[in-house]
């Protein structure tokens, strides 16, 4: 917010990448990336800090890595299979390298990427972007997108997800 206040720079993820591609020549095949990307390099920073802050917090700020979670729930989850339900923040069965081994999960992860990647482009912007910025100013836009993003998942964990699984 304080970019955008005191610098007129909008910040985003997208701003970043698309700074990050025409970097490494993407603007000699999409007109796109056709911009003054050094006008852009604090994009770079902003993601350089990002990663190191990342960094710093999981390595050095975090003594627990375990979720606090009641025992009734870590029951449930363990009857579906999470059998490290409450002792890690990113569950193996979950996040584990098998969904890449898998052609059904590695299919979802390309095309569930692909949507995302496109809907936040076509929105003009990220759901937290919409969500956090855009209705804290009251941006009309930002509250259709993130209606949008709420009815999309309630049809996602209602209707499509038990067709999948």
């Amino acid at each position: 917010m304080a970019l955008l206040l005191w610098g007129n720079k909008s910040f985003g993820v997208s701003g970043n990448f698309r700074t990050l591609c025409t970097l490494c020549g993407a603007n000699q095949k999409a007109s796109f990336f056709k911009f003054d990307w050094k006008a852009q390099r604090w994009n770079l920073w902003v993601m350089v800090g990002t990663i190191l802050g990342e960094f710093i917090g999981a390595n050095f700020l975090s003594d627990d890595t375990a979720v606090s979670i009641s025992e009734s729930s870590a029951a449930q989850l363990r009857q579906i299979g999470a059998v490290d339900a409450g002792k890690a923040y990113l569950p193996e069965f979950l996040f584990g390298t098998e969904a890449l081994t898998e052609p059904k999960s590695l299919t979802l992860l390309i095309i569930g990427g692909f949507l995302v990647g496109f809907g936040a482009r076509y929105a003009g912007g990220c759901t937290s972007g919409h969500a956090i910025s855009g209705l804290s100013n009251l941006q009309l836009p930002s509250l259709l997108a993130v209606m949008g993003f709420f009815i999309g998942g309630l049809v996602m964990v209602h209707l499509i997800f038990p067709i999948l699984f």
